[in-house]
């Protein structure tokens, strides 16, 4: 921890009954994404997923509300959330200002700043704070070459004030004040990444790869301040990059923690992206990376839903696990040969209380059964741990 290459993400004013720690030598570690938006503000709904994301072993959650009252949204779902909780306080600060003047450009730097404050005061445990998004990056003629330009909402807020005001993103230019506030609350920094490729074509462009390295030396001013840190990650990201990717980002940082979205290994699958984002969330674990923020099905097409979340948790966790085994956890392979050997046994109890979602195990197999219950229904007395243990008696 000293030298930043663990998390443990805990606001000083929070009490999380569940703690998480994120970078070296831990488990790799799942985030679901929630919260309201300006068509939908209905805070029972996000209620529901808090509750579903917990349910489905998520070990953080993140409140990305843009719609209602965000400050009493966030409140109402971190007194239900249990795990660690982060949020992205210049959401709050661009719909207030969107709201009063009809322009998320009418905020300024001091309400930038007073956003990531309150959010501190109010005992969330990490901040994504988007300090890479400098002006000459954003303003650059290799960004505006990009087929789907920024797509970070973050990064898109700074560029768009940037661009009106003609100065500097304030989150940078101030940096030193975001670190502080960090440390008076013992807040972990997440450093977004609003630059990241949102289209294949993109990945691996020089806006991401300068983004990053000033990233990397943010975090590394964090960290000989005593804050806590990580590193956002892409993205769109080709399957062939995502390794390269990652160990990039583990070299120009020092091996600090890495959070990455997904990444997303193909941009052709609207209402997959779960598993478009499981693979390449897989990649990433088995490359180093530490925690896997999820995809829903339904990115790129609506707000999810609760059994969207639900799917995108687990199939995020699925990734983060794939990515234990191959790095040679013990703790992971262990739990593969648990289930391994109940199936060689036909304990049917065993493998459901071992599978990762042992309600969608459950119901599977309660819905195929066949007569004989110690079989499935796709081999049934055909099934080659039966017809082995015969040969055995």
């Amino acid at each position: 921890m000293a030298e930043g290459r663990v998390a443990i993400p805990l606001n000083k004013n929070r009490a999380a009954s569940r703690v998480t720690g994120i970078g070296l030598g831990l488990r790799v570690k799942v985030n679901a994404n929630l919260g309201t938006s300006p068509d939908y503000a209905d805070i029972q709904m996000e209620l529901e997923k808090v509750r579903v994301a917990q349910e489905a072993g998520a070990d953080a959650v993140m409140d990305l509300s843009t719609g209602g009252d965000v400050p009493a949204i966030r409140r109402r779902l971190m007194d239900a959330c249990d795990v660690t909780l982060g949020t992205v306080p210049i959401y709050e600060a661009a719909a207030a200002a969107a709201r009063a003047h009809g322009d998320v450009a009418s905020m300024t730097a001091d309400d930038m700043l007073a956003a990531v404050r309150r959010h501190a005061e109010d005992g969330v445990d990490f901040v994504t704070v988007h300090c890479g998004v400098a002006r000459r990056i954003a303003e650059s003629d290799a960004l505006a070459r990009r087929v789907c330009g920024i797509v970070s909402r973050g990064g898109t807020f700074l560029a768009h004030w940037m661009r009106r005001h003609k100065q500097e993103n304030p989150l940078l230019e101030r940096f030193d004040e975001v670190i502080d506030i960090a440390r008076e609350y013992d807040v972990t920094l997440s450093l977004g990444d609003g630059l990241r490729p949102g289209a294949i074509a993109d990945s691996m462009d020089t806006p991401q790869v300068e983004e990053l390295t000033l990233l990397a030396e943010l975090a590394r001013r964090a960290v000989a301040a005593g804050v806590q840190v990580m590193l956002e990650g892409p993205g769109h990201v080709p399957l062939n990059q995502v390794e390269a990717q990652v160990r990039l980002q583990k070299e120009v940082s020092g091996g600090l923690p890495f959070y990455v979205l997904g990444p997303i290994v193909t941009d052709v699958a609207p209402g997959y992206d779960h598993i478009t984002a499981a693979i390449g969330g897989a990649l990433a674990a088995m490359a180093g990376a530490d925690f896997l923020c999820y995809v829903t099905p339904t990115e790129h097409l609506g707000l999810p839903r609760p059994e969207d979340v639900r799917e995108g948790v687990i199939a995020a966790r699925i990734a983060a696990h794939a990515g234990d085994v191959a790095r040679g956890r013990a703790d992971a392979l262990a739990w593969d040969r648990r289930i391994s050997e109940a199936r060689g046994r036909r304990d049917w109890e065993c493998q459901l209380a071992e599978a990762i979602d042992p309600v969608r195990a459950r119901q599977l197999r309660e819905a195929r059964r066949p007569e004989h219950g110690d079989v499935c229904s796709m081999c049934g007395d055909y099934c080659v741990f039966k017809v082995r243990s015969s040969e055995d008696a």
